[in-house]
């Protein structure tokens, strides 16, 4: 059932049991979550020698670099073009929010949309900052760090913790968003990331 409507400026379609996210998009959530955690919880916790967080982390610029390509190659939900909204319908969108009814958006609401470009440019940010980091423990320094010298490098070690705890917030929001959706709007966003249809 597809039923689409014009609100404040908002375009909106309900469509239950239909498909909205595409299997390369729902592999690149999946990995790129788990490339995240393991490279954020190995920097955080791991061993002095932090082989596998760089690792982790060349892993997750890879995934980031699939996703801006398939950001116009995709399917119709997987395109940038779908979820770039005006700051008109992104408020129109905020004013219902509170409101217990699903939204039922078909792909990313504004407000996620803006989320989306949000936690991948922080992530790619903090990522690539780590590439040019130099820590002076002789062991675990960036690839790149003998291009900025001592000072840039410092600089980007700095960032890059600075941003890694951004990455936290931000991940922390999206957690607490999804909880909201499914306890209060009774609407369940991990299940169509998972087989890629919205449930009847």
């Amino acid at each position: 059932m597809t039923v689409a409507s014009a609100d404040h400026g908002v375009d909106r379609q309900e469509q239950t049991g239909a498909r909205v996210w595409d299997l390369p998009l729902r592999l690149f959530h999946w990995l790129f979550a788990g490339g995240v955690t393991a490279a954020w919880g190995l920097g955080k916790f791991g061993p002095d020698v932090m082989t596998l967080h760089f690792w982790f982390g060349y892993a997750v610029l890879a995934l980031i670099a699939f996703r801006l390509v398939w950001g116009f190659l995709g399917s119709k939900t997987a395109r940038f073009s779908s979820f770039i909204f005006g700051p008109k319908a992104l408020l129109a969108y905020m004013s219902k929010l509170p409101k217990r009814n699903a939204s039922n958006w078909h792909g990313h609401n504004p407000l996620g949309g803006l989320f989306v470009f949000l936690l991948l440019g922080v992530i790619a940010a903090q990522a690539a900052l780590g590439l040019f980091a130099d820590p002076e423990d002789y062991i675990n320094v960036g690839p790149l760090a003998s291009w900025v010298g001592i000072d840039g490098a410092r600089t980007a070690l700095a960032w890059h913790g600075i941003l890694a705890r951004a990455t936290l917030i931000l991940v922390i929001l999206h957690v607490s968003a999804i909880l909201f959706y499914r306890l209060w709007k009774r609407e369940d966003l991990v299940t169509p990331m998972i087989t890629g249809r919205r449930k009847s």
